[in-house]
């Protein structure tokens, strides 16, 4: 079993359940309190799961969407605030096993930049997770041009998370099965990762950083695309669209226990650009432990995804 660190792994803290029961469906009562016991826990759940997978450390996300749905731009910036310390203080009770993402009211980009701030330098958080648009706004408006700023100055790394779209698409009508996880998701966060590359955001700010999740939502697999498209409408950027791809986002592991997407992801972006991720409790920590434990993979290459790149890229202590 190898060493891990898992960047996507989500809680939930109080007060939060609003939010959060938004974007659950019709999901079995028994199943939604299940999970949300285990997203309330920082001990015997949490930990034995991590210990299942070989996870040293999990670097824990507040569950979606968060203040992000809240229509209060006060109320959104006292609550993301306080989700933030009460992570801190989780974090405080097992720092070896356990970092953070910021939580931040993207409704307010100038407290958002100082959040975000203040939870780098005085919470020692690595970076934040951003759960798609905020009522509508993506995250290449200009009016967030000072959040990207100091995003930039700081080193931070921005974790897109999915969210469900402003409006669900009419493709998916009749079919509930493609919503959501299985299919909108996917398209709209990859959808929202494009519109920051395709906007000229890493022309402005070529040292941001970007995560996604779930291998890349597919953008590996259509890079040569992307370029050839972005020729043919006139798409005017300092590069093509495929190296913004390659040089300023990285992706992680979470759901996604298959070899032929990962395949693809270390031949399209450099395996220095995957890392490992479980997405608890939404999927098994177990499972996604065990694909990558033995799916073919050169042992330095393996060890880099689960563990090394991880501590390098947030700066994490290593174990």
């Amino acid at each position: 079993m190898v060493k891990k660190i898992a960047l996507e792994e989500h809680f939930l803290c109080p007060g939060f359940e609003g939010y959060w029961q938004t974007t659950v469906g019709d999901v079995d009562p028994a199943i939604y309190r299940q999970v949300v016991a285990r997203l309330s826990d920082f001990g015997e759940l949490r930990l034995a799961a991590m210990d299942k997978a070989g996870i040293t450390r999990s670097v824990l996300a507040l569950a979606g969407p968060g203040v992000q749905a809240e229509r209060d731009v006060a109320t959104a910036r006292r609550n993301a605030a306080a989700a933030n310390d009460f992570l801190a203080q989780e974090i405080s009770k097992r720092p070896e096993r356990y970092s953070g993402f910021a939580h931040l009211a993207m409704q307010d980009p100038g407290a958002a930049a100082d959040e975000l701030e203040r939870c780098m330098r005085k919470l020692k958080l690595s970076g934040a997770m951003i759960n798609g648009h905020t009522n509508g706004q993506y995250l290449d408006h200009p009016s967030l041009y000072p959040f990207w700023e100091r995003a930039e100055a700081l080193g931070a790394a921005i974790y897109l998370h999915p969210a469900d779209p402003v409006t669900p698409s009419h493709a998916l009508d009749g079919h509930t099965g493609l919503r959501r996880a299985t299919w909108e998701w996917g398209f709209e966060t990859g959808s929202h990762a494009l519109r920051l590359v395709f906007g000229g955001l890493f022309d402005r700010f070529p040292r941001a950083k970007l995560v996604l999740g779930h291998l890349g939502e597919t953008l590996p697999y259509l890079l040569w695309r992307f370029d050839s498209r972005a020729k043919l409408y006139g798409v005017k950027l300092a590069k093509p669209p495929s190296r913004y791809i390659k040089e300023n986002i990285v992706v992680t592991t979470s759901g996604m226990c298959s070899a032929e997407p990962l395949t693809c992801a270390i031949a399209a972006l450099g395996s220095d650009h995957v890392m490992f991720a479980a997405d608890y409790p939404f999927e098994s920590s177990e499972e996604a432990a065990h694909f990558i434990d033995h799916v073919p993979l050169d042992e330095k290459v393996r060890n880099d995804i689960c563990y090394n790149t991880a501590v390098t890229y947030f700066n994490l202590a290593s174990e």
